[in-house]
């Protein structure tokens, strides 16, 4: 097992194969949290931490639309299991303890995003001389920067005053996202040849 993707080509790309499964996963965990967001957020927005996920909602669809067209794709035959096994993953459960159904959804939304963008750090796969050029590269640096910035919409809504009295509910929500979101992660690298340190991460 390595430790980055890898080995790259002559100059310095990541193996297509490797590409291919790391950006479906990222389209399948981005592209869920466009849809349910865009669902689940009202036609008229009452409260600051609305404006948060709205936000969130355009830049999720825009890392879907990067990768779509930053990937060097290629055939993988074990992508509709592993698809179905991440759709699977992403649908939303509201949240056990908080009465007001919508709101329930929204926190479970929320910590799913929380997960996607904390647990996730897709440049720290790439090894130091891999292409600059590359655009794959870019892709993967840029997603991980926007997640540095966009948990923070999760952390706004997830500590806004208005879920004081649920607090014990959104920690174990946020709990249960990340573990399974870190498996499904570890998963992911296990069959493309990567183990990573979840010490480290």
């Amino acid at each position: 097992m390595n430790r980055f993707l890898g080995p790259l080509d002559s100059i310095g790309r990541v193996p297509p194969l490797q590409q291919t499964r790391v950006a479906a996963f990222l389209i399948s965990a981005h592209g869920a949290l466009a849809r349910q967001l865009a669902v689940a957020l009202p036609g008229q927005l009452k409260a600051g931490w609305q404006t948060e996920l709205n936000a969130q909602l355009h830049r999720e669809a825009e890392i879907v639309s990067l990768l779509m067209r930053a990937t060097a794709w290629v055939p993988d035959f074990t992508l509709p299991a592993h698809m179905l096994a991440w759709e699977t993953a992403w649908l939303p459960k509201p949240v056990a303890g908080v009465a007001d159904g919508q709101l329930a959804m929204t926190i479970d939304i929320a910590a799913s995003g929380h997960a996607v963008h904390g647990a996730i750090r897709p440049a720290a796969l790439l090894p130091v001389e891999v292409s600059a050029e590359d655009p794959f590269v870019t892709a993967l640096r840029r997603i991980e920067f926007e997640s540095s910035r966009l948990i923070q919409a999760q952390i706004h809504f997830l500590k806004s005053d208005d879920l004081k009295p649920v607090r014990d509910a959104v920690g174990a929500a946020v709990e249960i996202r990340h573990r399974r979101v870190r498996k499904l992660w570890a998963e992911l690298l296990e069959s493309i040849g990567v183990s990573r340190d979840p010490e480290n991460e």
